[in-house]
């Protein structure tokens, strides 16, 4: 029995996610597609536009067999940790064979080479990424140039190249076995803002849902989607997050991940001047929109950097947020994990160490989304 693994956010699910799906099992072969999804928190450092559980229910909708939470320390972390904590899950169940992402490019001898690279980067890109970060620049750019003479810079600069490279050195420096099925993406540019036909991004979709104009996707999301976007709260951060900056000391701020070079410095200063947002006063070259946001989070939410490190390093568990319910094998598969299979909150009870801390932090996170959404925490049935 084989499972073809899909690391996903579904913030929301849409049409490129269902031919995703579609084409994962096709080209896979696989028996089972299993979703390893962000929870209420995800990779951009927001809020998702809908409660977790709602979106894992759409995946299994759409074709996928189950749904597993990945934890809110690794979801709302940068490109390398997301991956790492992702493959870790995944890697821990021995019947997945293959992992299937979307990417601008589908070359897989492209993304071995370039991963194998990346986790043994040379003397002459190490020193060049120095300087060139010296001058001002980001780090994502700073190192596509470096190593421009061994991998495309284009390559390098594509946000979904970048996850599925990422995905690629963690299978790599853990020897695992499991394939790599990377996919063409549909439609526009993942950043793209603009609402076409089909196959809109994500970022677009969300910019509609904010502007309370929902009647517009109906070409873009599957009807289960559009059902419930309609009744999305969008979860507001900003208050929760200023809060957290003002109440923490610049000793905690700096021990969230990339916090670094005085950034805690500047988030006190926007907290207690109470400029619009820290987004939009400490984006520049240097540091990302993206990145900016994620800092803000982890210190509402409470994660360290050397937190997230620990768990990687500790045995965790399997969180089923939603499961076929006509599928009567895929539990079982999933069962045969060295992991604890949660299905219901009171499994938690079988955890110990790092794994029961990763859970409890898990919960706090539910419990802030619910604050910042307006929504209560959902805790049905994981059948779908």
């Amino acid at each position: 029995m084989k499972i073809c693994a899909i690391i996903c956010e579904y913030n929301p699910f849409h049409n490129g996610h269902l031919y995703h799906i579609q084409t994962a099992k096709k080209l896979s072969g696989a028996d089972k597609i299993l979703c390893v999804m962000s929870g209420n928190f995800v990779q951009r450092g927001e809020g998702a536009i809908l409660e977790k559980r709602i979106r894992a229910k759409h995946a299994v909708l759409a074709g996928a067999d189950a749904v597993l939470e990945l934890p809110s320390i690794f979801a709302t972390s940068n490109a390398e940790l997301f991956a790492k904590g992702a493959i870790k899950l995944i890697s821990a169940i021995p019947n997945v064979t293959t992992l299937c992402f979307g990417s601008e490019n589908a070359e897989t001898n492209k993304f071995l080479m370039s991963a194998q690279l990346l986790n043994d980067e040379p003397q002459d890109v190490s020193d060049e990424i120095k300087r060139l970060l010296s001058t001002g620049i980001g780090y994502a750019k700073a190192r596509a140039n470096a190593y421009s003479k061994y991998i495309p810079n284009h390559f390098l600069l594509k946000p979904n190249n970048l996850l599925g490279l990422e995905y690629t050195r963690a299978l790599l420096k853990s020897n695992s076995k499991i394939e790599i099925l990377p996919i063409v993406r549909q439609g526009n540019d993942y950043l793209d803002t603009s609402l076409t036909e089909n196959f809109s991004s994500a970022t677009a979709i969300r910019e509609v849902i904010k502007q309370d104009k929902t009647e517009k996707l109906s070409s873009n999301v599957p009807e289960f989607t559009l059902n419930d976007i309609k009744k999305a709260k969008i979860p507001d951060l900003l208050s929760l997050e200023k809060l957290a900056v003002l109440t923490k000391s610049k000793q905690e701020i700096a021990r969230v991940c990339d916090c670094s070079e005085g950034l805690e410095n500047a988030f006190k200063q926007v907290a207690e001047n109470n400029l619009s947002d820290f987004e939009k006063e400490l984006t520049s070259p240097r540091y990302t929109s993206a990145r900016i946001r994620r800092i803000a989070l982890q210190t509402l939410l409470g994660i360290e950097e050397t937190f997230i490190r620990s768990a990687l390093g500790s045995p965790l568990y399997l969180r089923v947020l939603a499961v076929n319910k006509s599928d009567e094998e895929i539990l079982s598969l999933l069962g045969q994990s060295s992991y604890p299979l949660l299905v219901k909150n009171s499994d938690a009870k079988k955890l110990k160490n790092v794994a029961k801390e990763v859970f409890e932090k898990e919960e706090f996170c539910d419990r802030i989304y619910a604050i910042a959404s307006g929504n209560s925490p959902l805790y049905h049935n994981p059948l779908v």
